[in-house]
């Protein structure tokens, strides 16, 4: 299925940091094809190496949609804690793929204390025409445990070192993305078997949990490395305003609740303002909120205007934004993508080149761009 939209565009505007210009973007456009539809609040996508998709559903359904958009379930998946925010969230392919065929996948997980995030890890294996999961085993669980279903992050990215970062939320609950004894509202750095990292910021200070990375984020629901740099990027959600870009730091501590650009849905201030010394800035920030998931760095040559941008997906905003970089800075955006009118989840670089978006409803899709 192949549908054709003008891509929405928007005159460059104020960012962090920089004077609004008022220069105009040329408009351009792309063909989106439909992959696959009929999809209950598709969460992430990973690319086979020998074709094909793994899409995850929030409700708990991991499906296998081969490359002519054929849907087939993969079992072995855990059980998952399915509510509001919360269910089967992230996927990611081991960097080893081709050898070992291991996955991994957050996703909420419930206990009589509340539901936390935890990290799930398998072997897939052809079945059928299809695939299964086995040896499955849920190798971290976060101790961000809470009650209802708000703000389980959670992205997962692979560094060069072989290191996998993975983003937590705070659970709806502020105040513990500071407690440095719990996980609530942090950026992770673990091995392949969810232990953490020998080399991490705190992994001897008792005060803190081994596997911190950064603390003081709301809720990170995008992660991405650099292709050039190899460092993390994410994105989290603000409350009323106050989206953030950051690029974490081992030991940093990125300010929630203590400083933000947002403000409490109730519209009163959050915390101590926007700066406070010791806690880091953000290298951008939406105000309105976008309510950002997914995010990709373009290095396709089949969009030559959009190579060595960041793409991320906008849920409230309905559309995909897209970040002209200098370095570590933003210079300009366009939102793209408007015309459809969708909730955009995730966003990713294929491995032949192209875009992907996956939309957020009960009858969501995997729709490639296609310049």
């Amino acid at each position: 299925m192949t549908r054709k939209f003008a891509v929405s565009t928007i005159a460059a505007i104020a960012l962090v940091g920089l004077a609004g210009t008022g220069q105009a973007i040329a408009q351009s456009s792309v063909q989106l094809e439909t992959v696959t539809d009929g999809l209950s609040y598709p969460w992430s996508v990973a690319f086979l190496p020998q074709g094909g998709y793994l899409i995850t559903e929030r409700d708990g359904l991991l499906k296998f949609v081969s490359e002519e958009g054929d849907q087939s379930l993969v079992p072995g998946v855990p059980e998952v804690f399915a509510q509001g925010q919360g269910g089967l969230l992230d996927i990611a392919l081991s960097p080893d793929f081709a050898s070992d065929a291991t996955i991994f996948m957050t996703f909420s997980q419930g206990s009589p204390e509340g539901a936390g995030t935890s990290l799930f890890r398998a072997k897939l294996v052809a079945d059928e025409g299809g695939y299964r999961l086995e040896d499955g085993k849920t190798i971290f669980a976060a101790n961000n445990k809470g009650y209802g279903g708000r703000h389980f992050g959670s992205r997962l990215a692979f560094s060069p070192d072989g290191s996998l970062f993975m983003t937590l939320g705070d659970r709806g609950d502020g105040p513990r993305a500071q407690d440095t004894g719990e996980h609530t509202g942090s950026v992770l750095r673990l091995t392949a078997d969810g232990a953490p990292v020998a080399d991490n910021p705190f992994v001897n200070e008792s005060a803190y949990k081994p596997e911190i990375w950064s603390i003081g984020h709301r809720n990170p629901q995008s992660a991405a490395i650099h292709p050039e740099t190899g460092i993390l990027w994410i994105v989290e959600h603000g409350a009323r305003g106050g989206d953030e870009i950051n690029i974490p730091e081992a030991g940093k501590n990125y300010g929630w609740p203590v400083i933000s650009y947002g403000r409490h849905y109730s519209g009163g201030k959050i915390g101590e303002g926007t700066s406070k010394p010791g806690m880091e800035q953000p290298i951008h920030y939406w105000d309105p909120s976008i309510a950002p998931s997914g995010m990709a760095f373009v290095t396709s040559p089949n969009y030559p205007d959009w190579q060595g941008d960041l793409l991320v997906g906008a849920l409230r905003g309905q559309h995909l934004a897209k970040l002209e970089l200098q370095d570590e800075k933003i210079v300009a955006e366009e939102q793209l993508l408007g015309d459809l009118g969708e909730r955009i989840r995730d966003v990713r670089q294929g491995p032949d080149g192209f875009i992907y978006v996956l939309t957020d409803s009960d009858d969501g899709s995997l729709i490639r761009l296609v310049p």
